[in-house]
């Protein structure tokens, strides 16, 4: 199945075809407000500054499965991303990554994708998978991996 096969819930309750990203190369990351890696919020608003012309988009999944650290509801999370990291890449409603509550979405991107050792599991907030224009999982990054040093993947498929 492909990324673009998917429909998930924007932060603003609107449920949206992720095939209206057709064409676009895509950086799904689950995302904390209250995490030791939220700062990357800003690295990734500058790779969608730098490359939306281009046809990049990133999607920012809130979870709250780590250390409790996505404990707001929608609009606290979209105020916190807007006022505190002046995000404008879309966001959407807050998901699970793991376990029987899973989104579908990343029930296939890591499936598409697995972590360390063949591992499916995400291991914690900010692990990111990068969309070809044609919605295929083309690569996992965990964590540690800042949005920063994946510009030349991301260049690569633009």
């Amino acid at each position: 199945m492909s990324v673009l096969d998917h429909t998930a819930r924007t932060i603003d309750g609107a449920e949206q075809p992720l095939g209206e990203y057709a064409g676009k190369v895509l950086l799904v990351v689950n995302v904390a407000s209250k995490c030791g890696f939220t700062p990357q919020y800003t690295g990734l608003e500058s790779l969608w500054r730098t490359y939306q012309d281009r046809g990049f988009v990133v999607l920012g999944f809130p979870c709250n499965q780590f250390g409790h650290q996505e404990p707001g509801n929608e609009e606290e999370i979209r105020t916190f991303c807007s006022t505190k990291y002046d995000v404008s890449f879309p966001l959407f409603a807050k998901v699970e990554v793991n376990g029987p509550n899973t989104h579908p979405l990343f029930k296939d991107l890591k499936v598409a994708a697995p972590g360390l050792l063949g591992s499916e599991a995400i291991k914690w907030n900010f692990t990111k998978f990068l969309v070809d224009r044609d919605g295929r999982v083309v690569k996992r990054y965990g964590s540690m991996d800042t949005p920063e040093s994946i510009a030349r993947d991301i260049e690569a498929l633009l």
